[in-house]
């Protein structure tokens, strides 16, 4: 099916379209071409730092470390890191871009739960502390006052120190 078919044009205003748009392609190249090296420079000035990411099971208690930005009395903003210790409680979406882990621990008598996106650029560091004998996924019900006490896995402190 030819051109003139598709857009019932008669064929001398075929012709001049289809010059038009082979111009029109070539000035679209030469506008492209230039900022596409620019943007590869800024990519490689800007590079983001990757940590290494262990990994991570429901049952193990993790220390989380993440970089906290505040400002202090002067105006100043000061940046620190601070890390939550817990229990990985579930893991969700495996290894896509928006996996999530859910940490949950008991600060003075209180359950505190924090949702850390693994792929969060203000994650430093995720170290491993213990890994205990679980049988589910998600461990929901640790947050209604389970009694028992997980058992540890004897393994866990010589995989947490590799």
């Amino acid at each position: 099916m030819s051109l003139t078919n598709k857009l019932r044009v008669s064929p001398k205003v075929a012709i001049f379209i289809l010059k038009n748009m082979s111009e029109d392609k070539k000035a679209q190249s030469e506008k492209t071409d230039k900022p596409k090296e620019e943007e590869v420079k800024k990519d490689k000035t800007t590079s983001v730092e990757e940590i290494k990411i262990p990994k991570i099971k429901p049952g193990m208690t993790i220390r989380v470390y993440q970089k906290i930005k505040e400002l202090n009395t002067k105006g100043e903003e000061k940046e620190r890191i601070q890390y939550f210790e817990g229990l990985v409680i579930a893991k969700k979406h495996g290894k896509e871009a928006g996996a999530t882990i859910t940490v949950r621990k008991i600060s003075n008598g209180v359950g505190v739960e924090k949702i850390f996106p693994l792929n969060l650029p203000t994650i430093t560091k995720i170290e491993i502390k213990k890994q205990a004998r679980v049988r589910r996924a998600k461990l929901y019900f640790l947050k209604k006052g389970y009694k028992k006490k997980l058992k540890n896995l004897p393994n866990a402190q010589s995989k947490a120190k590799k």
